[in-house]
């Protein structure tokens, strides 16, 4: 989407009908500019109402995210956070991969953030594509340093996923569960992902680029791009929730968390973790990254956040990011 686009449909998003002529007249440019602008918009989730003789109208208004307001959101913890809010991005855990090493020799202060209104390439577990459109949901990274190796950080995303489950239930939401080993569902649908890559040396430091996208309101068009269950707080809850109230709450739950998480590992979030698991003590099929299987019960997960399985051939842990797990039918 071109950057004349954002700015029609900020003007759209009072609801009111505008005139081609007057929006052309309002940001400086033709008539066949802003028609050409508000093409293919459907592609992203997005409707604009257009009528002969009296313009263009978004019928359902868009919740910007806007920087000042998180901030405000933020509170006493506004100032840990270099907070970045683009129109779109191809990949946001992209963007800051490449910018993480000049943020290591910078030794620039705060924790770099960016969130993006619409990503076109976001990324999941083994090369997956993220589906989202136009303001439809939180999509966003957090680029946090670690003095640590990379062998050390077993279980960060799982220590993420409880960040997540924490705030949805302060938020009311009832109901959400976790994944192993980072997934968010509600009623065994997909809900939120966490994508985590890690830059640097074995023997430390590491930079970790923690990737969220969270449903809020899935338009029909984006829900029949996804290959699997998923869900939105809209569905759940009949409302759409406050973009900027809940990034703020999400990120000010993950610093809380990786602070933690930097001084004692993954082990005080164990058992809280092992308590949001929407599969503990059942029985499931683990597919392996060699094409095999194996079915068993999962006994929670170990110290590393590797999963635990009851198996006929007695207890074993799995870790790793190829596995899946999925419910035995």
């Amino acid at each position: 989407m071109k950057p004349l686009t954002f700015s029609i449909l900020r003007l759209l998003n009072d609801g009111e009908f505008h005139s081609g002529v007057a929006i052309a007249r309002n940001l400086g440019v033709s008539r066949a500019s802003v028609s050409l602008a508000l093409r293919g918009l459907d592609e992203v989730g997005l409707v604009v109402h257009k009528v002969h003789g009296r313009g263009y109208r978004l019928p359902d208004p868009m919740q910007w995210l806007e920087r000042e307001v998180i901030l405000q959101h933020l509170g006493t913890e506004a100032k840990t956070f270099r907070l970045e809010i683009l129109d779109a991005a191809e990949s946001t855990n992209s963007l800051l991969l490449q910018q993480a090493a000049m943020e290591m020799s910078s030794g620039s202060g705060g924790v770099r953030v960016v969130a993006t209104e619409l990503q076109t390439g976001g990324r999941g577990r083994r090369g997956r594509e993220w589906h989202s459109g136009l303001g439809d949901g939180l999509t966003f990274s957090l680029l946090w340093r670690f003095q640590q190796g990379a062998n050390l950080l077993s279980g960060l995303s799982l220590a993420v996923g409880v960040a997540i489950a924490r705030v949805l239930q302060s938020s009311g939401i009832r109901g959400a569960v976790l994944k192993w080993p980072n997934d968010v569902l509600f009623h065994y649908r997909k809900l939120a992902g966490i994508l985590i890559e890690l830059q640097g040396d074995m023997l430390g430091p590491t930079v970790a680029v923690i990737g969220i996208g969270m449903n809020l309101k899935l338009s029909d068009g984006i829900k029949a791009r996804i290959d699997q269950g998923a869900t939105d707080l809209f569905a759940i809850t009949g409302e759409m929730p406050d973009r900027n109230k809940l990034l703020a709450a999400l990120l000010v739950e993950l610093v809380t968390v990786l602070r933690e998480f930097e001084r004692q590992g993954f082990a005080p979030f164990r058992e809280e973790w092992v308590h949001c698991h929407g599969f503990e003590n059942k029985c499931v099929t683990l597919h392996l990254p060699d094409g095999s299987s194996q079915e068993g019960v999962v006994h929670g997960v170990g110290e590393d956040g590797s999963l635990l399985l009851h198996t006929p051939a007695g207890n074993r842990g799995y870790s790793g990011g190829e596995i899946t797990l999925r419910k035995v039918a």
